[in-house]
C-alpha cells in the first residue's frame, strides 16, 4: 500500500557506520529514529512511547544467533511502536509495517457497493470516475494522489457536472500519493487564497529540533471552479496526502465532510538505509492544521457517518445517501 506524502520526496539521510550484523542493523536503525522522526512528542503524548525506554526494552532481544527474519521481527516491532503509517522497513522478502491506523476499524467503503451508484455507462478521466446520480447530484471518486490528474481533465469533469444541485467527492480508501495532487484539486474549491495549515522541517538531532512554522497557502485555480456545495467523503484509509486533502478543504466555503474519521499521516517521510541493505521510511517533517493542531492521528468529519449492515444488504451506501440527503 503506497501513502507517500511528497512529490518525489524520497531524500535518504547520511548515518554514522555501524557494522552489518544484528547489533548494528539495531543501533543504525533506533539512531535513524532517534536523529530524524518528527513525533516523538506527541506519541508519548498519545501513546506513552519512551523511545530511550523503546530501546532499552529491545537491545535485550538482539543477539548474533537470531536469523535475518528474527531481525526483522524484532525491528518491525520496534519501530511499530511509533504506530505511524510513514514508518515502514523494506527488505526484499518482506513489508514492516504499522497499519492499525485503518486495520482496526471498520472499512466504511465497499467496491460492490460502489457500482450501484456508478453503474456501467459511468465516465473516466484520468484517474476520476463520475456520473450524475438520479437525483441530479454529481459524484466523483478519486481513489489514489499518486495517479496524477491534469487541468484540462478538471475542467471537463466540473463543467459536464455543472448543472448539479450539488457534488459528491469520495476519497474513500485513498490511501495518498502525490501532496500536488490534493493540492491541485483542492484549488478548485476555493476563489481566494487561504491559510491551511503550517509545517515544520528538523533542523537537529534533537527531539525538538525543528523551524519555525511555514505557512501552507492554498490558491485558486486557474480554471473551472466549483461554485455550489460539496460533500467530501472520508473513512479510516484516507490517509497521508488524501488527508492533507481533507484537512484543505474543511478550511473551503460550501464544504462538509461527511463519513469516518481520516487516517492520519501528517508527517512528510525521508529514506535512509541500513548496513544490511534493508529500507527504512520515517516521518520527518510535521504538518499541522490552520489553528497549528497536528493531523497525526486524523481528522474528524463534519458528519461521523457509518455504513450499515442494513443499508448493505439493499445495495445502499449509507455514506452516499446521507451526503445526498444534505445536498438536496
Amino acid at each position: 500500500m503506497s501513502a507517500l506524502l511528497a512529490l518525489t520526496f524520497t531524500a535518504c539521510v547520511d548515518e554514522d557506520e555501524w557494522n552489518d550484523d544484528p547489533r548494528g542493523n539495531f543501533e543504525a536503525l533506533w539512531h535513524i529514529f532517534d536523529e530524524h522522526y518528527c513525533f516523538f512528542d506527541y506519541k508519548k503524548q498519545e501513546f506513552g512511547v519512551d523511545w530511550d525506554e523503546v530501546h532499552q526494552r529491545y537491545a535485550p532481544m538482539i543477539n548474533d544467533q537470531m536469523t535475518t527474519t528474527q531481525l526483522f521481527e524484532v525491528l518491525t516491532r520496534m519501530i511499530g511502536e511509533l504506530r505511524d503509517g510513514h514508518v515502514n522497513l523494506s527488505t526484499s522478502f518482506d513489508y514492516g509495517r504499522n497499519w492499525s491506523w485503518h486495520e482496526d476499524y471498520p472499512s466504511n467503503f465497499s467496491e460492490n457497493i460502489q457500482r450501484e451508484y456508478l453503474g456501467s455507462d459511468y465516465k473516466i478521466s484520468s484517474s476520476i470516475r463520475y456520473r450524475i446520480l438520479d437525483d441530479n447530484v454529481g459524484y466523483m471518486y478519486y481513489g489514489d494522489f499518486s495517479s496524477a490528474i491534469g487541468a484540462g481533465n478538471l475542467d471537463e469533469i466540473l463543467s459536464y457536472l455543472a448543472p448539479c444541485n450539488g457534488l459528491i467527492l469520495d476519497i474513500r480508501n485513498n490511501t495518498g500519493g502525490m501532496l500536488t495532487m490534493a493540492e491541485v484539486l483542492a484549488a478548485r474549491f476555493t476563489n481566494e487564497e487561504v491559510l491551511v495549515g503550517y509545517m515544520q522541517h528538523k533542523t537537529g538531532p534533537g527531539h525538538n529540533d525543528f523551524s519555525k512554522m511555514e505557512e501552507q497557502r492554498l490558491k485558486p485555480a486557474q480554471g473551472v471552479r466549483w461554485q455550489k456545495p460539496v460533500v467530501v467523503l472520508t473513512n479510516r484509509s484516507v490517509f497521508s496526502a488524501a488527508n492533507e486533502f481533507v484537512k484543505y478543504m474543511k478550511c473551503l466555503p460550501g464544504v462538509t465532510v461527511v463519513g469516518d474519521h481520516t487516517g492520519g499521516g501528517a508527517g512528510m517521510p525521508l529514506n535512509s538505509e541500513l548496513p544490511c541493505g534493508w529500507l527504512v521510511r520515517f516521518s520527518a517533517c510535521p504538518m499541522y492544521d490552520r489553528n497549528g493542531v497536528s493531523t497525526e492521528q486524523g481528522i474528524e468529519p463534519d458528519h461521523n457517518v457509518q455504513m450499515t449492515e442494513s443499508d448493505a444488504l439493499k445495495g445502499r451506501d449509507t455514506i452516499i445517501e446521507y451526503a445526498r440527503q444534505l445536498l438536496n
